[in-house]
């Protein structure tokens, strides 16, 4: 058993923001990862995939991202992370799988799917969505003989080379995965509408910028700016800039149902598919917190800020505008993660707890 005052569940940007900012607390903490090393949810995205905001742009608090040519790969974020957390020595401890979040009288008990256990006084969740993808049902969805993946799972277009593809999706995801598909299979692009592709000039930093801006002004009950695009609309990455001149980014409006060998269209005519890849998003990956009876039924938590009302030792960090505006970007997190240290520090009292065996504060 081991007893800490806080236990943060994850080791993703939001996680590593609220620890930073949990060590000028006289606190003890730890944060439990399910991955093999650090990284979170970058350590699973395809090989190209990239951030789409200049480093300085996309860091941690404290320490600025150090300068990648063009947009931040993944393996660059991923080494970012790795430096991060042994920069200033954040405890954690992995592979560590949460399964369960319960109460204990004044603590929470924190279950891991290997048997071992942890205690705490408050728990932070900061899990993010990856282990949630979201793939819309259709009929006839079981009978397809075809592959089907989400773009959480997927790596490389090697793999459907000559094959008959769609990507449905139409986001960075979606608009990334099919840029690089151009000539190595026969791809399809399925988007609920026409893709809105941002001005070449216009990055995440510039949509961070105009979030902002539009924030503000609901906050002071003004009118929003008329600025055109948002987080949820396509930022022209090099890949992504080369397939539009190419004509490669064309797309189609959604299918109507599967059959065992493709889809159906809203005309009635059949297309023989032999893979699905699906970039339609994905849910929070709060089912740990199921014990606690704290879900609702969109499997969110009701929140004041980041603490949740029907629980107030557990707050939740990153995982959209409902836990803190821009909250899930790396840059956005900062904020919420403050104030999320601070309501902590202020609310347990500063009494130190011992850290578990082999992990240093």
């Amino acid at each position: 058993m081991n007893d800490v005052d806080v236990v943060i569940v994850g080791a993703g940007q939001s996680a590593l923001a609220t620890a930073y900012f949990l060590r000028r607390a006289e606190l003890s903490f730890v944060l439990l990862d399910a991955e093999e090393g650090p990284g979170a949810a970058w350590r699973h995205g395809w090989d190209s995939l990239t951030l789409f905001s200049p480093s300085q742009w996309s860091s941690l608090p404290g320490w600025p991202m150090p300068p990648a040519h063009g947009y931040p790969s993944r393996d660059h974020v991923i080494d970012y992370f790795a430096r991060y957390e042994a920069r200033y020595e954040l405890p954690v401890v992995r592979p560590v799988l949460v399964q369960a979040v319960r109460r204990d009288g004044d603590r929470f008990q924190i279950e891991a799917e290997d048997g071992r256990v942890w205690r705490s006084r408050a728990v932070v969740s900061a899990t993010g969505t990856w282990r949630h993808p979201y793939v819309p049902s259709y009929p006839g969805q079981d009978s397809f003989s075809g592959v089907q993946t989400h773009s959480g799972h997927y790596r490389n277009p090697q793999a459907f080379a000559g094959k008959r593809v769609l990507v449905v999706g139409g986001g960075n995801s979606g608009a990334q995965i099919r840029a690089e598909m151009a000539g190595i299979a026969q791809t399809t692009w399925v988007t609920p509408l026409e893709p809105v592709f941002l001005p070449d000039q216009v990055d995440g930093r510039v949509l961070f910028e105009r979030a902002t801006e539009r924030w503000q002004a609901m906050q002071q009950g003004l009118p929003p700016p008329e600025e055109v695009g948002g987080f949820g609309d396509i930022v022209m990455v090099p890949s992504v800039a080369a397939a539009r001149r190419r004509g490669d980014l064309k797309s189609v409006r959604p299918f109507s149902a599967f059959t065992s060998t493709g889809v159906v269209w809203p005309d009635g005519s059949h297309s023989e598919v032999d893979a699905v890849i699906w970039c339609t998003g994905f849910l929070p990956a709060l089912d740990h917190l199921s014990p606690l009876g704290v879900l609702d039924a969109d499997g969110r938590v009701a929140v004041e800020g980041t603490r949740a009302v029907a629980e107030p030792g557990l707050w939740l960090v990153g995982y959209g505008d409902w836990t803190g505006f821009a909250s899930a970007t790396l840059v956005g997190v900062m904020r919420t993660a403050r104030s999320t240290a601070q309501e902590i520090g202020a609310t347990l009292s500063p009494v130190h707890q011992t850290q578990p065996e082999g992990v240093s504060q």
